[in-house]
């Protein structure tokens, strides 16, 4: 059993920058691929970035190739995503997943513990 808790969002300007955090309870959580998803008003929650159990590997959504990075402490039991040159379409709610395994890592279902997630917002 793994329990989520994201932390970080806000509000922001566009160009400006936020590190969400996920904070993870469970002793298995070095095992888990760790990823971020995010939701905008009247659309489907979608995929923004994973890491592999041992945070040897990275995979990004191609919007936020280059301006955002996934990071992982398995000591600490975090995940935290930097995002950098924040446009107004990252608005969303953004979601901590957690899941065995690695494929397939942009399929939400395919996660079996989710965070409460944290409103983002980027103003233009």
């Amino acid at each position: 059993q793994v329990q989520l808790v994201e932390s970080g969002g806000g509000l922001v300007q566009a160009g400006g920058s936020l590190t969400l955090s996920c904070a993870a309870s469970g002793r298995t959580f070095s095992s888990y691929t760790m990823a971020w998803f995010r939701q905008a008003p009247g659309k489907e929650r979608e995929f923004v970035a994973a890491i592999h159990w041992s945070g040897g590997s990275t995979y990004y959504t191609d919007p936020v190739k280059g301006r955002f990075s996934i990071s992982r402490d398995n000591a600490k039991n975090t995940v935290s995503l930097q995002m950098n040159s924040l446009k107004a379409e990252d608005t969303a709610v953004y979601y901590c997943g957690a899941r065995s395994g690695w494929a397939p890592i942009s399929r939400d279902y395919s996660y079996e513990y989710w965070g409460q997630g944290t409103q983002v917002t980027v103003s233009s």
